[in-house]
């Protein structure tokens, strides 16, 4: 019997039972396996993929949705892969032509590299904002945080505060990724002035890295002092990714060690632009869930 073309293959939902092919499918794309962060996606959003006849993906996604579960304000898509033995060969077309389907009217959002950036303008998403991919150890200065600015480690007590902030800032219910960060960061820290919460950040372990993401404040000020605090609780280099609006804090972050690595598109689907407050979403939990 022939072996069946992979476009013709069926699409089906990836569960936890699939974390070690999604890992195979990175690493035969010269990704890191990155499990850490594929356990936490497939737990926290759906995930779709193609089974290879000869075993393991043809490829996958994961899609993270926000707000009502009924009607979600927005989705987010990432870890799009196609094996290396099946690329070029429409397979990536179809797998997102199905999520498109399968979300509905939901806006839909993503961050594209330079190589998958024609594909999805192909298939409709437009490019609304860029991101900057930071990398390296974070070399403190004088003077921080900040008069009256505090640090601390975030506390059980602290998340309906954080949860009301993150969606007020994010413009969406997020609680499904905002409860889940305790048990998938290695830090989770606020910022605080007058006693009162201003802002939050975690820092998550990738490979050698610690991936500094979500990171929501009320203004660049208490985004610098996040910052700085989990740097100084860890001796990895930090890796993060900044809307390129915040050039403030970009400039910042460059003076203290981290190098610009490379930049990626923010697109979006069914709508113009992300929702919520720009100006207090400094980055993301990490690209693949918007």
């Amino acid at each position: 019997m022939p072996t069946p073309h992979p476009v013709s293959l069926p699409i089906r939902r990836l569960t936890l039972r699939d974390l070690s092919a999604c890992a195979d499918l990175s690493e035969d794309r010269g990704w890191p396996r990155e499990e850490h962060k594929w356990r936490f996606l497939l737990s926290a959003g759906k995930g779709y993929g193609i089974d290879a006849p000869d075993g393991g993906l043809v490829t996958a996604c994961v899609v993270t949705e926000y707000g009502p579960q009924e009607q979600p304000t927005l989705g987010a898509i990432g870890m799009v892969l196609v094996a290396e033995r099946h690329a070029r060969q429409g397979v990536g077309r179809r797998l997102m032509h199905h999520v498109i389907s399968a979300m509905g009217s939901t806006p839909l959002t993503l961050h594209a590299t330079s190589n998958g950036l024609p594909l999805y303008e192909e298939l409709g998403f437009k490019v609304t904002g860029r991101a900057e991919m930071l990398h390296g150890h974070f070399v403190p200065g004088a003077g921080e945080p900040g008069a009256g600015m505090s640090t601390r480690t975030a506390t059980a007590g602290d998340l309906p505060t954080l949860l009301r902030l993150d969606q007020d800032v994010f413009g969406a219910d997020r609680t499904h990724i905002v409860a889940r960060l305790p048990a998938f960061a290695d830090q989770l820290r606020v910022a605080e002035k007058d006693g009162r919460i201003v802002g939050y950040a975690a820092a998550w372990p990738n490979m050698d890295t610690h991936v500094v993401g979500p990171l929501i404040a009320r203004d660049t000020s208490a985004a610098k002092a996040l910052i700085a605090s989990l740097a100084a609780h860890t001796d990895r280099p930090l890796r993060t990714d900044i809307d390129v609006r915040h050039e403030e804090l970009l400039t910042w972050a460059k003076e203290h060690g981290l190098g610009s690595i490379t930049f990626n598109a923010v697109m979006t689907y069914g709508s113009t632009d992300l929702p919520g407050d720009w100006t207090r979403r400094f980055a993301p939990v990490t690209v693949a869930a918007g």
